[in-house]
């Protein structure tokens, strides 16, 4: 892609991938980068901007990560953060040092004078979160901001455009932020904002066409929006050279399988192949009930299927993944620790009978793709439809995955689903479902024992899905969702609600 790019040097900080999102918002395109490239293969990007990220090591440290020295020889703005300021002060002559009082969560800093700062000075919140702290500031730096127990909350040499600042403007509890972020690119690295998806979906239908030129295709199309904008992007490309299967695997939605048929054949006129195999992957995941293990079974079940639909087909050449890049953030890339792989980028054999796998939106956040699926014209119910994980209700039934189970978790979270909707929450709630747990409790019906499953209900309210917050269902609606689930499901006799953030939790449960 021929835009203007800022590179994100990554330090393993938890952080990390919302800085290039805050980037992106602000339409400069950026890459994210490993700490251990040399300056030189930095300034192969030509970049406008550097930004240092967070990381959990102390600077100190014999073996904590530190950028080329290079790097600051390179004549580009830099912005380092939390850590990433703490290094560029230590390695520019400046003195870090652990703490005497630690700052984690909000904290009040005043602001002073700085480019990154304007319209933004004064006293504002931000988010802290660190032991320790710039003690002195190299030559040549002043600064612009502290806090009651943090004297160098920011730093700057404006000659050479070294910012630093030392806590998070990157995530919503720093209201400022993204002003912040943006006054850096803009203000200071001289971006002018050419990343927007319309510029992307044109480039890249050209590049496919080009690429692919009269080869066919295989896309894996679930229904959901990663798979659903990266079929319909190919399909602009090649047009009928582009063949979709869809492995209906027996994990989906109540009727979902029977919805994604009729969209994707009537409204565009795409090639579809339907597959129905949900009992070959319930055979292959009796008595399985780790969840990673379950993961890794069904992905390699679903590239199966495409090998043996690929030859009843014919010569096949590619194959096309909805893979997106928090999917990559959480199987593990990179020094990121792996929280839970996917199939569609983890678990894969070695062996995969095609001669390249495409992902078209493997570098995107999941507001780009839906903003990409708007450009596509896909319809709107269908580009802002609920992420759904490609393993499908595998990952929200507890324990062994049967067919009995796998029902009464359907009928659950359609119930729930259509609840929601009822009650005009949907817009205000960006991902909610039911689950199914492993753990069978006591109740009376009908003046009778019972002992049956206990439902789980999650939702959450996120922009990034890679952080979020439980919603605050009105107690009313999680009454009458309770009350239906209860006397319309079998087997269910109690019904609780998941009030955990992400972090400490994820937004699945598996």
């Amino acid at each position: 892609m021929e835009n203007e790019t800022v590179v994100v040097i990554d330090f393993g900080g938890q952080y990390n991938q919302l800085i290039a999102r805050r980037v992106r918002e602000a339409n400069v395109y950026c890459v994210v980068l490993p700490y251990s490239k040399t300056a030189e293969e930095i300034r192969a990007y030509s970049p406008k901007g550097i930004i240092f990220t967070g990381g959990p090591n102390s600077v100190y440290d014999e073996n904590a990560p530190k950028v080329d020295p290079g790097v600051f020889e390179l004549g580009v703005p830099v912005l380092g953060i939390c850590y990433g300021a703490q290094m560029m002060s230590m390695m520019l002559g400046g003195c870090v040092r652990r703490a005497a009082t630690r700052e984690y969560g909000v904290i009040d800093v005043r602001l002073g004078k700085s480019p990154i700062f304007n319209d933004i000075e004064g006293k504002q919140e931000c988010l802290m979160s660190h032991t320790d702290r710039i003690e002195e500031v190299p030559e040549g730096f002043e600064v612009v901001a502290y806090t009651d127990d943090c004297p160098i909350a920011a730093f700057q040499d404006t000659g050479r455009k070294f910012y630093g600042v030392q806590f998070h403007p990157e995530v919503n509890h720093t209201p400022f932020g993204s002003t912040m972020i943006r006054n850096f690119l803009y203000r200071v690295c001289g971006c002018h904002g050419d990343w927007n998806m319309a510029d992307y979906a044109r480039k890249y239908i050209s590049y496919a066409s080009e690429k692919i030129g009269d080869k066919k295709v295989l896309c894996a199309l679930s229904g959901g929006v990663d798979s659903s904008v990266a079929a319909v992007l190919l399909h602009k490309a090649i047009g009928k050279q582009l063949i979709c299967i869809f492995v209906d695997h027996g994990l989906l939605r109540k009727n979902e399988g029977d919805e994604v048929e009729k969209i994707f054949r009537e409204q565009f006129d795409i090639n579809l192949i339907r597959v129905n195999c949900a009992e070959r992957f319930l055979n292959r995941l009796s008595g399985v009930a780790d969840p990673e293990q379950k993961r890794k079974i069904i992905g390699e079940e679903f590239i199966r299927v495409f090998e043996e639909e690929a030859k009843k087909i014919g010569k096949i050449d590619y194959l096309v993944q909805g893979t997106i890049y928090p999917d990559v953030i959480e199987s593990g890339a990179g020094d990121a620790s792996v929280i839970k792989s996917h199939h569609n980028v983890g678990g894969l054999p070695d062996y995969v009978d095609f001669k390249e796998i495409i992902e078209p939106l493997r570098n995107l956040f999941k507001d780009e793709v839906r903003k990409l699926g708007e450009e596509l014209e896909i319809p709107k119910h269908l580009v802002w439809r609920q992420p759904f994980p490609g393993p499908g209700l595998a990952v929200r039934c507890i324990g062994e995955i049967t067919e009995p189970r796998l029902n009464i978790l359907k009928d659950a979270d359609a119930i729930f689903r259509e609840e929601i909707e009822k009650a005009g929450l949907q817009k205000e709630i960006n991902q909610y479902f039911a689950v199914i747990t492993d753990m069978r409790s006591v109740g009376v019906m009908g003046d009778e024992r019972t002992y049956d499953y206990t439902i789980a209900l999650r939702a959450v309210t996120t922009t990034d899905f890679m952080t979020g917050e439980w919603a605050r269902i009105p107690y009313e609606v999680l009454d009458t969702v309770s009350r239906r689930i209860v006397n319309e499901v079998k087997h269910v006799n109690r019904i609780v609600y998941d009030i955990t953030g992400k972090p400490p939790a994820t937004i699945e449960w598996e």
